[in-house]
């Protein structure tokens, strides 16, 4: 059947039947999968589609299947989040939503409650995508008597209720620990998140640190953990005043992405060598890490796999089936050229 061309976007789904002489209600049924349709129809159909350039309109879609096809995605563009580490969580996020045909409306955290609220009154999202969760979330209420599901990247202090999904960071604190002393390190520090991070009662970072100390502890060995600035000069007063308190200091931890290339220069600057004088691990996504120098040995931030479950379980749940309320996911340390015996 020969038609007049049309703009993609003029394309309708009457079209459609037309082009591959079938009724109106077999192309529906091609579309939503209600209804089974023999192998060679769906073939013709699905031909048509390619060569008129269909797509279904997303507004009669939405009606018809009661969804909007759209999800929140609550992103924390905020002091001391490191963006380019926040644009592998959204990257993630998009891609796996696509996936599922759905696209994502970007929010940002300092809406707070009442952006929530808001968005989930007017209809525009199915669910929501919630990241840097703190301890005492403001959300966290909101978000229980929401009829919209929601999942959370982060956990607060009281997940009961919640669909939560993370790194295990209190076991990624204590694997750092672990490695270090494996190797004979017995006086270590941590430099952990800005401070104004934890000033926010971040839930990340507070875990790191105390699985960090935890294992200090239980491993005897002499540990001590600090906040940790973004900026060149903030680093070389942090390590320079750290070195100095403590001269028998062989092993060090930065969970701060932003940090870590300063960190190491301010090292250098200070004449310690790595790892022969000091051994460096870091919680961090492996493209910041193998593109150090030395290369980090470093416990993975699996962006890619945590926002792409994110997704998975809110879907699941818009289907109506029961999740977990609790994803953790193990830390996976990777051993390279930064650390070394003390």
């Amino acid at each position: 059947m020969t038609l007049e061309r049309k703009r993609p976007d003029m394309v309708t789904i009457a079209d459609v039947a037309t082009h591959a002489g079938v009724a109106l209600s077999t192309v529906s049924y091609v579309l939503s999968g209600k209804r089974a349709i023999s192998a060679d129809t769906r073939r013709r159909v699905l031909a048509s589609i390619d060569a008129l350039g269909y797509h279904p309109h997303a507004g009669a879609r939405a009606l018809a299947s009661r969804r909007a096809n759209v999800i929140a995605l609550v992103l924390p563009l905020r002091a001391g989040m490191h963006v380019p580490v926040l644009m592998q969580f959204a990257t993630s996020v998009v891609t796996s939503a696509r996936q599922f045909e759905h696209d994502v409306l970007l929010m940002t955290a300092d809406e707070g409650p009442s952006g929530l609220r808001r968005i989930a009154a007017s209809a525009l999202v199915d669910g929501i995508v919630a990241m840097d969760v703190e301890m005492r979330d403001a959300r966290v209420p909101v978000l229980r008597t929401l009829e919209r599901p929601s999942v959370l990247i982060g956990f607060p202090a009281d997940a009961h209720g919640l669909t939560c999904i993370d790194l295990d960071f209190h076991l990624a604190g204590r694997a750092c620990v672990e490695h270090l002393a494996g190797l004979g390190h017995r006086d270590v520090a941590l430099l952990g998140a800005p401070e104004v991070v934890y000033l926010r009662d971040t839930g990340y970072a507070h875990r790191t640190r105390e699985g960090f100390l935890e294992a200090a502890e239980d491993l005897k060995v002499n540990a001590v953990a600090e906040p940790c600035g973004e900026h060149a000069a903030g680093i070389n007063a942090t390590l320079e005043a750290l070195l100095a308190a403590r001269p028998e200091l062989t092993g060090l931890v930065v969970h701060n992405e932003a940090a870590v290339g300063h960190v190491l220069a301010a090292l250098a600057r200070l004449g310690k060598r790595v790892p022969e004088d000091i051994s460096v691990v870091a919680i961090c996504p492996d493209e910041v890490a193998e593109r150090s120098h030395p290369a980090l040995t470093s416990v993975l931030v699996p962006a890619d796999e945590v926002g792409r479950q994110a997704v998975d379980l809110l879907m699941r749940k818009l289907d109506g089936e029961a999740v977990p309320e609790s994803t953790l996911l193990p830390p996976q340390l990777t051993v390279r050229e930064s650390t070394a015996a003390a």
